[in-house]
């Protein structure tokens, strides 16, 4: 890892219409709109999306390396990311999150190991860290079968 602190530089660009161009400074790029809640087309990238995407994300990867580096082997993490828009406090606001996370092992000897990994990873996630509301995981791990494939 870089010595800290890290930055993370994005372009906009936006128009009176249509979606608002992102690119980070290493020339990653998307565009975003309104979700269709506040309007925009189905299908869109949005903030909202973004911001859920993001959680998941880091969710994802804080579990890989920390599996990594305590050697488990795992086979397939699914996860299913919930973020609540609310009223909080007279203003839009994200209210919580919800991860729903299920590991798929091929020993089950690591069951119980990997649930705590799954549990630090939440906790070590650093857009969960960031968050100013809750991020609620339910976890399970499954035993995969051998030979079969997903």
């Amino acid at each position: 890892m870089d010595p800290l602190p890290h930055r993370y530089e994005v372009h906009l660009r936006a128009l009176p219409q249509g979606p608002v161009a992102l690119a980070t400074a290493d020339g990653a790029s998307l565009e975003c709109q309104p979700p269709p809640q506040f309007g925009g087309p189905p299908g869109a990238q949005s903030p909202e999306y973004l911001l859920t995407e993001a959680l998941a994300g880091c969710f994802a990867l804080t579990f890989r390396a920390l599996a990594e580096a305590s050697g488990l082997s795992w086979q397939n993490l699914r996860c299913r990311a919930l973020g609540t828009l609310d009223r909080v406090e007279g203003r839009l606001a994200f209210s919580g999150f919800e991860l729903e996370a299920h590991l798929e092992l091929s020993e089950e000897g690591d069951r119980e190991r990997a649930a705590r990994l799954l549990e630090k990873a939440e906790r070590q996630c650093l857009v969960a860290a960031s968050l100013a509301c809750p991020v609620r995981l339910a976890a399970t791990v499954a035993i995969r079968p051998t030979g079969s494939a997903r």
